[in-house]
């Protein structure tokens, strides 16, 4: 075996660029947090040929002082952390001390600066040959600038590895994207090859800040985002989140940010997918730019060289949070919330659009819907009609039959009779958001006359939520009932799932599900939920101990119930054919208005649309 020794700096430093440095991309991440922590308020980045041949990052903040330049590119050297009590509540961007002289070993790197309160600017310089660094005297402003040349010249089996100039550049304008998404208050330009292609003014307002997000995101997600403002248990989560209805493909236009910092963690898009689970349309990835403030003693931001990945000391909490925010968020838009036209998702999918506010506790109850639908009486022939209307949900395998009456909607059928000829007016005189029903299409849709114009709905898919959100609240009105096995379920788990068992044996019995542990990796499953008994009951409890160990929590029995209830819900709702009278299709609206995720059908389809005047008027050339 050869000797062991220490590794010369070159070679430690290019191993470290290994993990740091990966393209032009990462480059720049580096030098923007640099440049963020030194307290800028505007940063300029020019790049050519995709950031290989040259990246330049120019700022104006505290500068770095004349005998620390050298220091600045020695490798471990820091200004942002002095003791471990430091690394432990992290607050800035960069902590490592490893960026510069990384880049340096693998590119021809310039640095300039003038510190603030200093009478003249210096330049240091240092090339990845033999890493001696040469420090002269330059004119510069207030502030530093980092010159990277010929990316990866001394390593050119790391360079053939470098995509097209227009990839490259693709990942670097992402990468000044999120940082331009964390700090509103910083200004940023970018330029390629003398071509200007960002140019950012710092967003000091509310309607600035929006205007940011749309022009780094698109205006079609603006027009279609929730604004988050959530606080509760020493956790603030702030943002947008957009509509289920407009969704993407892939998750191409999701950004998340711990105390400022972006990252990627499997928590939050674990807690991110379950809140969105029952209003997506399969296979599609919901759009939302999130902050999360939490103290910095409470995060581990020393996980992964790159900084993308962060560990949270209390990972169910922030899961709990995280879901129950955005949860509410979704669940508290109905018809009438929106402030602006309903548009176009990326899908192509018709959209009620608006800016619904969450405010307060995490957990705060349910809004109801409008008090005309709540709390108007039902009189004998009306709760009649009402049963014949919605009639027909299975009464075997599913939930109680207390359950099942809980999930009939309001009784709202006044007779069955023709349209009236005038327009009804709600208690307070104005139109409701739905407005009222005109005519039936094909015995599939419901036009309606609103305020605005017309609105379309899809009767089955809106019955069909309907049903849905009411069967979900009798069950959990109820609680879910259990049903002891007649011959236990002996199953061999890890070491680490069978402690989970035991950990979270109480959380899952309120689920209707026992898990007793019988030696160090068994556990025997005593109980299941009696609406999941014909349920492959072992891939089940695999699945749920998996989730419990990798989130801390798991959603899959809930998920299976959900599934249930809304495959009744289907089964149970108005079909298409059906002949609808005015009253029951005003029924139907009504409900709606009433109802959380009412926009959205159990599959994530969308369950109206409304064309306005303006919309009319466009389409028939009206005053043209």
């Amino acid at each position: 075996m050869a000797a062991i020794q220490t590794l010369p700096p070159r070679l430690a430093n290019q191993i470290a660029a290994g993990e740091v440095v990966e393209r032009p991309a990462s480059v720049t991440k580096e030098l923007l947090e640099n440049a963020l922590d030194a307290g800028a308020s505007r940063v300029e980045v020019e790049v050519e040929q995709g950031g290989a041949r040259l990246i330049r990052v120019r700022d104006d903040g505290d500068g770095i002082a004349h005998d620390q330049m050298p220091l600045a590119l020695s490798r471990h050297a820091t200004s942002k952390i002095h003791s471990l009590d430091d690394l432990e509540a992290v607050s800035s961007l960069g902590f490592r001390g490893e960026a510069l002289a990384s880049i340096s070993s693998v590119a021809r790197l310039t640095l300039t600066s003038r510190a603030r309160g200093e009478t003249e600017g210096w330049c240091v310089e240092a090339e990845g040959q033999d890493m001696q660094t040469r420090v002269s005297p330059a004119a510069h402003p207030q502030g530093t600038t980092v010159e990277v040349r010929d990316l990866f010249f001394n390593t050119p089996a790391r360079r053939k590895f470098l995509r097209t100039e227009k990839t490259e550049f693709n990942h670097l304008e992402e990468t000044l994207r999120r940082q331009a998404l964390s700090r509103f208050d910083v200004g940023f330009t970018l330029q390629h090859n003398g071509r200007a292609v960002q140019s950012l003014r710092p967003a000091t307002t509310e309607r600035d800040r929006q205007q940011r997000v749309a022009s780094l995101c698109g205006s079609q997600f603006m027009e279609h985002a929730l604004s988050i403002d959530v606080e509760a248990s020493g956790l603030r989560l702030q943002g947008w989140v957009a509509l289920p209805t407009f969704s993407r493909s892939q998750a191409d236009l999701q950004y998340f940010f711990v105390n400022g910092r972006p990252i990627r963690d499997r928590l939050v898009a674990h807690a991110v997918r379950q809140a969105y689970r029952d209003v997506l349309y399969n296979q599609r990835h919901p759009a939302f730019v999130l902050y999360l403030e939490v103290d910095p003693a409470n995060v581990d931001v020393n996980v992964h060289p790159t900084k993308h990945e962060v560990r949270f000391r209390d990972g169910r909490l922030v899961h709990d949070f995280l879901f129950r925010s955005l949860h509410r968020a979704l669940a508290e838009v109905r018809p009438g919330d929106d402030s602006t036209e309903p548009g176009q998702g990326e899908a192509g999918a018709p959209a009620p659009s608006g800016s619904a506010v969450a405010t307060g506790v995490a957990d705060e109850p349910a809004v109801s819907g409008p008090a005309q639908s709540r709390d108007r009486p039902a009189s004998p022939s009306e709760t009649e009609a009402q049963m014949a209307f919605y009639g027909g949900l299975h009464q075997g395998g599913g939930p109680s039959a207390n359950a099942v009456r809980e999930a009939s909607p309001t009784p709202f059928i006044q007779s069955r009779t023709t349209a009236p000829s005038t327009m009804p007016e709600s208690p307070e005189g104005e139109m409701p958001p739905l407005g009222y029903a005109v005519a039936q299409l094909h015995g599939v849709y419901i036009l309606a006359q609103s305020a605005e114009g017309m609105v379309i709905v899809d009767m089955h898919a809106a019955h069909e939520r309907i049903v849905y959100e009411r069967m979900k609240r009798g069950v959990a009105g109820e609680g879910v009932t259990s049903q002891p096995m007649l011959v236990p379920l002996t199953l061999n788990v890890s070491q680490r799932e069978a402690d989970h068992a035991e950990q979270y044996a109480d959380d899952m019995a309120t689920l209707g599900l026992q898990l007793d542990r019988m030696g160090p990796e068994t556990v025997t499953v005593r109980q299941v939920p009696a609406l999941l008994r014909d349920a492959d009951m072992e891939q089940l409890v695999r699945d749920v101990l998996s989730d419990l160990v990798t989130h801390g929590r798991s959603q899959q029995v809930e998920a299976r119930i959900e599934h249930l209830l809304g495959t009744m819900a289907c089964y149970g709702s108005v079909r298409a054919n059906r002949q609808l009278t005015i009253p029951e299709m005003n029924a139907l609206l009504r409900d709606m208005e009433a109802t959380e995720r009412s926009g959205q059908c159990n599959h994530g389809r969308p369950t109206w649309t409304r064309l306005s005047m303006g919309d009319l008027d466009k389409l028939f050339m009206r005053g043209q």
